[in-house]
């Protein structure tokens, strides 16, 4: 039998484990608690395995005790008739006994592939965005969904292949040794040992060569869904067959690796066949010379012909077993290595809820890397009061951003304390705080779903009614009407099909449904012509009040009205104050409002 696979190991940002640890024991171990749910199930199950078993050994014991009846007497006839019901019977209880097992385990395999894989799915929300900015989307599907798939095979491989293999050697040796001589035995434990040893060390040596072709194949899986998600820069630098060179070096790769694997496994396969009919040979030698000696009878030699058959079937797929259990730890150890990922960002183990209500956003003395040897805050002190509006300007790079990253609790601060209402957010759950933030964010991202969903994603509970209404405020509805489709236009991956200012419309939307005490605008309108843009401004500007605002803008003239104005430079507030106080004190926030005012002028012109 032969078998090839293109399953591989994803190439992400998580190290792969050492190949000593993925080990079938430790695995099922922690596989355990997902099968123990259904305990009942999983104890009836093995009975009927036991009981398929030892109904399809019996098999060939009848089976004798008909052959030697028929070459007896005639007046035995009846006896023969009796042993052919029990026959049919046995092999009957065999595929029914194995037909119950598998349907009282259908539900436990399932459902702890659906438990594993919900668990690995909400790992990864809970992951921090560290994590996701430096991992590779296409490797981590592949984990998940390579992993889910192995946990189903392993589970039936090692239960209801091994378990049922072993018990079924160990009946037959049993049979062997209480009704045959000792040879028989000898002979079929050296072709079981030398058949297990052979195939364990052939298969651990393929193991490095399976390792390849995962390589190869997450590789090749992550450079073409990489260019995918690029469609439009390829397309603007006309380089679509320097992408296809690309994945086609990583598919040579692997199609090295893989034909290395089927020769590898063609001589395994050969060498397990070779060790099987040696065994054979010699106990049908035996049983023959038995025979011909007249210590043992046609039945005998019929038995021991059938009990070679049934022993060769189960040991010829205990290698396959033990290859395809090999290949699924090594998928299944990609999957725990994520679920062992530690959450860089996680609730205090006494972590208390945020109220509801007005909320003051203060920051203290915040200092912040995103790297050991490079600062990005310093220092950072400044404090919103519940309902005010507090707006923050600077170079690209100033430190402006990474507030509302900072606000989320997308990471931890390296100094200093961010609270809301005195409480500080590292012991607030992470759940309450961002229910309590709505954030419009300078770079939108959309689910490829319709625009109806998009929107009502701010807040999954809201009404259609509600739904439009926050449409219709962020000046997004007249432009849904004129669609084909109105609001059950599909956006495409990521929100492709829609203008940078129709996206950034939709997270407007998103924002105001979800109707949080706290407001993020991170340059909302950067992406607005300038017409839009005044319309919409009144919409933030309404949203906003009465609400705790912060907002990082790029144009000075959507800021005017903040109830103060932070200027940052290099990580540091420099200036502060209202947009009068700032202008008269002709200092940077005055040298930027002047050199927009020039950049408008020449616009207009």
């Amino acid at each position: 039998m032969r078998r090839t696979s293109r399953s591989a190991l994803p190439v992400s940002a998580v190290d792969r484990p050492p190949a000593e640890e993925a080990s079938l024991w430790p695995t099922l171990h922690k596989l355990g608690p997902y099968l123990w749910q259904y305990k009942w199930r999983v104890i009836f199950a093995l009975a009927c395995l036991v009981g398929a078993k030892l109904a399809n050994v019996s098999v060939p014991l009848i089976f004798k005790q008909m052959i030697d009846s028929l070459s007896g007497s005639e007046q035995a006839l009846a006896l023969p008739v009796l042993l052919l019901i029990l026959y049919g019977c046995l092999r009957f209880s065999t595929s029914l006994f194995t037909e119950l097992r598998e349907i009282l385990f259908a539900r436990v395999t399932q459902r702890a592939v659906r438990r594993i894989a919900l668990e690995a799915f909400r790992h990864l929300h809970e992951l921090s965005l560290r994590f996701h900015l430096q991992r590779q989307t296409g490797g981590v599907s592949r984990d998940i969904e390579r992993g889910s798939r192995s946990i189903s095979n392993l589970i039936s491989y090692t239960l209801y292949s091994i378990l049922p293999t072993v018990v079924e050697i160990s009946l037959v040796l049993v049979v062997l040794l209480a009704n045959y001589d000792a040879a028989f035995v000898l002979i079929t434990l050296l072709s079981l040992i030398a058949y297990v040893l052979f195939t364990i060390k052939v298969s651990n040596w393929r193991i490095a060569i399976r390792r390849r072709v995962n390589d190869a194949d997450s590789a090749a899986n992550t450079r073409a869904i990489d260019s995918l998600l690029n469609y439009e820069t390829v397309k603007y630098f006309n380089n679509e067959e320097y992408e296809a060179r690309r994945y086609d070096q990583q598919m040579v790769d692997w199609e090295d690796a893989a034909t290395r694997s089927q020769i590898s496994l063609s001589w395994l396969n050969l060498g397990q066949q070779i060790i099987i009919a040696l065994g054979v040979t010699a106990m049908m030698w035996l049983a023959a010379a038995g025979v011909v000696d007249g210590r043992l009878t046609i039945g005998d030699l019929v038995l021991v012909n059938a009990f070679l058959i049934q022993l060769y079937m189960p040991l010829n797929f205990l290698g396959v077993i033990y290859r395809e259990i090999r290949q699924a730890l090594t998928d299944i150890e990609r999957m725990f290595a994520l679920l062992a990922v530690n959450r860089e960002i996680a609730d205090a183990p006494a972590a208390t809820v945020l109220a509801p209500g007005p909320v003051e956003v203060r920051f203290s003395a915040v200092d912040f890397s995103y790297e050991a040897n490079r600062q990005i805050l310093h220092g950072v002190d400044f404090t919103i009061p519940a309902g005010h509006t507090v707006a923050v300007v600077g170079e690209s790079g100033s430190g402006k951003s990474t507030l509302a990253r900072l606000l989320y609790r997308f990471y931890d601060i390296s100094a200093g304390s961010i609270c809301l209402n005195g409480t500080d957010l590292r012991q607030l759950t992470q759940a309450s705080l961002r229910t309590a933030i709505g954030i419009v964010p300078q770079d939108t991202v959309l689910f490829n779903d319709t625009l109806f969903y998009n929107i009502q994603y701010g807040r999954p509970t809201a009404s259609r009614d509600q739904v439009l209404a926050a449409a219709e405020a962020a000046q997004l509805a007249g432009f849904i009407d004129i669609l084909p489709d109105g609001y059950e236009t599909r956006v495409g991956e990521r929100g492709l099909k829609l203008s940078g200012g129709e996206k950034q419309r939709v997270a407007i939307a998103r924002a105001l449904l979800k109707n949080p005490p706290v407001l993020i605008f991170d340059e909302a309108t950067s992406a607005l012509d300038s017409r839009t843009e005044k319309a919409i401004q009144s919409s933030l500007d309404s949203a906003a009040r009465g609400r705790t605002t912060l907002v990082i803008a790029h144009r000075l003239s959507t800021i005017m009205q903040a109830d103060q104005i932070l200027v940052m430079d290099g990580g540091r507030i420099v200036e502060r104050g209202t947009h009068t106080q700032l202008l008269e004190a002709g200092g940077v926030y005055t040298q930027m409002w002047s050199l927009q005012q020039q950049e408008e002028s020449g616009e207009r012109l």
